[in-house]
C-alpha cells in the first residue's frame, strides 16, 4: 500500500471523527487554504450525507491537489445528523446546509453556488489523486467537450483482493466505454463527473429522482456537444463500495452487472434522447430518501 497514492488518507478512512489527530485536522484546514480564491476558474463541490468517517480523507485528498488554476472548494452537507457539519466548519472551507435529502438537491445545490467557469463533483466517500483537476479540465477545454467523466477504482480491504478489483473495473470500463459511444448519458458518474457550469445551470439537475440525476444532466447536456471519457491514471479516484456491497460478494456484483449488461446489450448501439422513468426511482413529494 505504501506506493499508493491514496495510502496515507487511509489512516483517516472509515474514522470516526474524534479519532482523527488535531494535527491532521490542521494540517489539511491550512492546506484547504489556497483555494481561497476571488475568481475561480474550477469550482469543486463536495456533496455529503452523514460521512462523517470519510470525509476528512476526502478533504485532505482535495488539499493535495496540484493545479495550474485556480481553484474554490465548496461543500455541501446534506441534511446529516453526524458531524459532517462540523467537519465542514473545522476545514474552513464555504459550505452550505441542504434541508432537503437527495443527491439531486445536494448536487443542485453545490452547482447553484459554483463560481467557476468549470464545475467538478465530488462525493465525500472518494479520494482524488494530486492531478486530478487538471486532467479534468483539460478534457473539458478541448473543442466540442461539455463534459468529461473518468475511471475509478476501488480501495483494497480484507474482503477485496487487488487483483479480483483490477479485473472488475478493467470490465467495467471497457463496457462503460463501448456504452458511451453511443450512449455517454448512461455511462458516466457523479463521482467522477465534470461539466462547464454555466450549461449544467441552463438544463438543471433533477430532484424528483432517487439515482440517475448526473445521466440525466448528461443527456440534457450533449445536446450541446461531446461528453468526453477521460482514461488517464493520473485522474482515477479511489473510492468504497457503495452499491457493490447490496450485492454481497463482488463475484455476486459483477454477475448481476453482466445479466444486466447482457439484457440490454442491443440498446447501447442505439442513441436515445429520452428515457423513460421507473416509478421506484421517484421521489414523492412527502417523502424523503
Amino acid at each position: 500500500m505504501k506506493n499508493k497514492w491514496y495510502a496515507k488518507y487511509l489512516s483517516v478512512y472509515q474514522v470516526t471523527p474524534d479519532q482523527v489527530s488535531q494535527s491532521t485536522i490542521d494540517t489539511i484546514a491550512n492546506q484547504l487554504k489556497k483555494f481561497e480564491v476571488i475568481e475561480p476558474l474550477v469550482t469543486i463541490s463536495v456533496i455529503a450525507y452523514n460521512e462523517d468517517k470519510n470525509l476528512w480523507a476526502c478533504l485532505w485528498s482535495l488539499s493535495d491537489l496540484k493545479s495550474r488554476y485556480p481553484i474554490e472548494i465548496i461543500g455541501v452537507n446534506n441534511n446529516s445528523i453526524d458531524k459532517t457539519e462540523e467537519i465542514f466548519k473545522k476545514s474552513g472551507i464555504r459550505y452550505f446546509n441542504e434541508q432537503k435529502n437527495g443527491c439531486g438537491f445536494a448536487r443542485l445545490c453545490g452547482l447553484n453556488h459554483a463560481r467557476g467557469k468549470y464545475h467538478l463533483n465530488i462525493d465525500a466517500d472518494t479520494l482524488y489523486p494530486s492531478d486530478y483537476v487538471d486532467v479534468m479540465v483539460s478534457a473539458l477545454k478541448e473543442k466540442g467537450v461539455v463534459a468529461a467523466s473518468a475511471s475509478w477504482g476501488y480501495i483494497p480491504d480484507k474482503d477485496h483482493s487487488r487483483f479480483s478489483l483490477w479485473l472488475y473495473t478493467w470490465a467495467r470500463d471497457i463496457f462503460l466505454f463501448v456504452q458511451s459511444i453511443k450512449r455517454p448519458e448512461l455511462s458516466v458518474r457523479g463521482l467522477v463527473f465534470a461539466y462547464h457550469t454555466e450549461l449544467a445551470q441552463k438544463v438543471g439537475i433533477r430532484t424528483d429522482i432517487i439515482r440517475g440525476e448526473d445521466g440525466s444532466l448528461a443527456l440534457g447536456l450533449k445536446k450541446f456537444g461531446k461528453i468526453a471519457f477521460v482514461r488517464d491514471k493520473k485522474a482515477k479516484a479511489m473510492t468504497g463500495y457503495g452499491t457493490l456491497s447490496a450485492d454481497g460478494t463482488l463475484f455476486n456484483s459483477f454477475k448481476v452487472r453482466l445479466k444486466r449488461a447482457f439484457k440490454n446489450f442491443l440498446l447501447i448501439f442505439s442513441k436515445s434522447d429520452s428515457y423513460k422513468d421507473e416509478d421506484s426511482n421517484l421521489i414523492k413529494k412527502d417523502e424523503g430518501i
